[in-house]
């Protein structure tokens, strides 16, 4: 009697663990997260049109619209007055603003200098710019070897000087010499006329002080940019 009890409870326990066997749920697939998409870090140097004219704030330039509309993580530096050699009121160049301002941040992905029309304002703009320019570039180059660089020549607001041309051609010059990609406001005409007179474009996009942006100036000034940046494949440089 106790074998068949024995038997039976046996042939129970094994039908218990087919059930329990039989009722385990196959495991769900799990699908791979999807990686993140980082936005690419975009530094950039410049003079008042970079960082702002007193009272407007640097991301209200066009700068700051531009990194909005590409997807950037933005690090805007300069100051109003300044450039490859002028030193505006601060009493620091481009050379020194990178220094102080940049260079001792981790690696970006992209630097973009822009900048010239202060320099064009100097009594003798080409003394001793052709070597700023090339200084400039080559400690950026040296800082980051693997961050990419684009020089953005003078921007004016309206028909601009033959010292501006000066300054745009040996700063292209020096450009090409690197192999830096540059980009031409005033060979493209992003603004032409003058404000006073209410010719070309210059009335819509320039403040009455004739020579910065207005609020649809940044935008403008910020799509041009856009436009010239895909052109060269570097609206996304962490690609």
């Amino acid at each position: 009697m106790r074998r068949k009890l024995s038997y039976g409870l046996a042939v129970l326990l094994l039908a218990g663990c087919s059930a329990s066997t039989a009722a385990v749920e196959t495991p769900k697939k799990v699908e791979p997260a999807q990686a993140v998409v980082r936005a690419p870090v975009v530094m950039m140097l410049g003079d008042s049109y970079t960082a702002g004219i007193k009272g407007v704030e640097p991301e209200a330039t066009y700068a700051g619209d531009l990194a909005r509309k590409l997807g950037w993580q933005v690090i805007i530096g300069g100051y109003r007055g300044t450039g490859f050699l002028s030193r505006g009121m601060i009493g620091k160049n481009f050379a020194r603003l990178f220094t102080d301002q940049l260079s001792w941040r981790p690696a970006p992905d992209m630097v973009m200098i822009v900048g010239g029309h202060n320099d064009a304002t100097r009594r003798n703009p080409m003394n001793g710019l052709n070597e700023a320019v090339y200084q400039l570039l080559n400690t950026v180059k040296g800082r980051w070897p693997t961050t990419k660089i684009v020089l953005v020549g003078p921007m004016w607001g309206g028909d601009a000087p033959q010292n501006a041309f000066l300054v745009r051609d040996v700063m292209k010059s020096v450009a090409d010499q690197m192999q830096v990609p540059f980009v031409d406001p005033l060979a493209e005409q992003w603004i032409s006329g003058d404000v006073s007179r209410g010719t070309g474009n210059a009335d819509l996009y320039i403040r009455r002080d004739e020579t910065h942006p207005n609020e649809a100036g940044n935008a403008y000034f910020a799509d041009k940019l856009v436009a010239a940046l895909s052109r060269l494949g570097l609206n996304q440089p962490n690609k």
